[in-house]
């Protein structure tokens, strides 16, 4: 065993010295947590400001504005006088506006259904195809929802334009005679349907790609073993495959819902809400009365009730989806 004396000054020193006492690390530790703790709040703080600049500030001022008198004359000169429910009261008690609601509903139900059947049925092809093929339908589909909605829009209108449209001339060689100029956007059920072919066309890739992904989540032993016991495609379909992926259907679903049902710039750049107010929904609605009769309170109040008749539909929707969930569980 070696003895102290035998070890250098130095090290006699440094074992006999006091161990030092506990300066600035630590502070500097409660510092280095402190902004550890801060920094996910710095990430995120962009996204929290750009959704109050671009989502909450509207909405609040448009809540203001729905319960003042606010026409033209207060638009330029202020001084909006405060009239409470008023407003709410004007538009819930005329039959346009739940003609418009009714609408509204109809529209996006035969859009989110369209939706989700097109695209499920794409995303259950899609593992099918060779990969050359998948390959070009996926690229294809990205193709699709990159364009832009008003590039889109363009297009539909020189497909259906009466004169020199693809799609009366198509008819018309398929021996259709009674398309020959056929005037597509004066009549209100033809130009319902073109909008939802436009809206379908454009939301589909994101449904199929997004349950595509899903897909592909899914052990194939459990396809296996379902076909080992003899079930068919639809069982398999409505036993393994929906079963796992239905939190994905319903987030796809509410998302849809969302989109459609604020649908706006396809609606306006076609047909502006007619011919009749065929295709009138309630963001059309609401822009046509502010804009058009300069009545901004209640265009105001009508915009209100579409986010609060929203809120209410994707409430009942996900209350839906998670009692189903509660239920496997």
């Amino acid at each position: 065993m070696v003895s102290t004396e035998s070890r250098p000054a130095g090290a006699r020193e440094r074992l006999a010295a006091p161990p030092r006492a506990a300066g600035p690390r630590p502070r500097r530790t409660a510092a280095r947590r402190a902004a550890g703790a801060l920094w996910p709040y710095l990430l995120v703080a962009p996204a929290v400001a750009g959704f109050a600049c671009l989502l909450v500030y509207p909405f609040a001022r448009s809540l203001v504005i729905s319960v003042q008198h606010f026409r033209l004359g207060e638009l330029i000169r202020g001084g909006a006088e405060f009239v409470g429910l008023a407003n709410y009261a004007e538009v819930l008690g005329g039959p346009e506006f739940w003609s418009v609601v009714r609408r509204t509903f109809v529209w996006t139900a035969v859009n989110v259904a369209l939706i989700m059947l097109i695209g499920t049925g794409v995303a259950l092809m899609l593992p099918h195809l060779g990969r050359r093929m998948r390959l070009a339908v996926m690229s294809g589909m990205v193709l699709t929802w990159a364009t832009p909605v008003l590039a889109a829009t363009t297009i539909f209108q020189w497909l259906f334009q009466s004169r020199l449209g693809v799609v009366n001339w198509l008819l018309v060689r398929l021996g259709l005679g009674s398309f020959e100029d056929y005037t597509w956007f004066a009549d209100g059920t033809a130009t319902f349907a073109i909008l939802v072919a436009l809206v379908v066309w454009q939301s589909v890739p994101f449904a199929a790609l997004t349950l595509y992904a899903g897909l592909t989540t899914i052990p194939a032993e459990l396809y296996e073993a379902a076909r080992i016991d003899g079930a068919s495609a639809r069982q398999v379909f409505a036993r393994v495959t929906f079963p796992i992926l239905r939190p994905l259907f319903g987030l796809i679903t509410s998302l849809e819902i969302i989109w459609v049902f604020t649908c706006f710039a396809q609606i306006w750049a076609i047909s502006r809400g007619g011919p009749d107010d065929a295709t009138t929904t309630l963001p059309v609605h609401a822009f046509l009365i502010a804009q058009s009769l300069h009545k901004y309170d209640l265009g105001s109040a009508v915009s209100t009730l579409t986010v609060l008749i929203l809120l209410a539909v994707l409430v009942v929707h996900l209350r839906r989806m998670f009692r189903h969930e509660g239920e496997q569980a």
